[in-house]
């Protein structure tokens, strides 16, 4: 897992808020929870540092890690196009609030 705050983050770099720029889990642990106690980890350390919410980018076709987030209460908010060699691909920029 691989957080950023402040002018590190890759985008956004809002000072109230936090980015998850990586979370994985190797293929053979996937569906044991160890996404889920990583994700947890990041609101914990979020709150400790009062960010008012987390936001993330996710490959438009990474099913599964979209789903995994939109169950944990995150909802899209915009789309980034970025190149991966010669081919554009999009990521689906997502947030959850953590104060309202």
């Amino acid at each position: 897992m691989k957080l950023n705050f402040g002018q590190a983050q890759t985008e956004l770099k809002d000072s109230n808020s936090f980015e998850i720029e990586r979370l994985y889990v190797l293929a053979e642990f996937q569906g044991k929870k160890v996404g889920q106690i990583l994700y947890e980890k990041a609101i914990s350390i979020a709150r400790q540092q009062n960010a008012d919410y987390l936001w993330l980018g996710v490959w438009e076709k990474n099913y599964r890690a979209f789903r995994f987030y939109q169950k944990n209460g995150f909802f899209e908010f915009s789309k980034h196009v970025f190149r991966l060699g010669d081919d554009e691909q999009i990521d689906l920029m997502m947030k959850l609030q953590l104060k309202f």
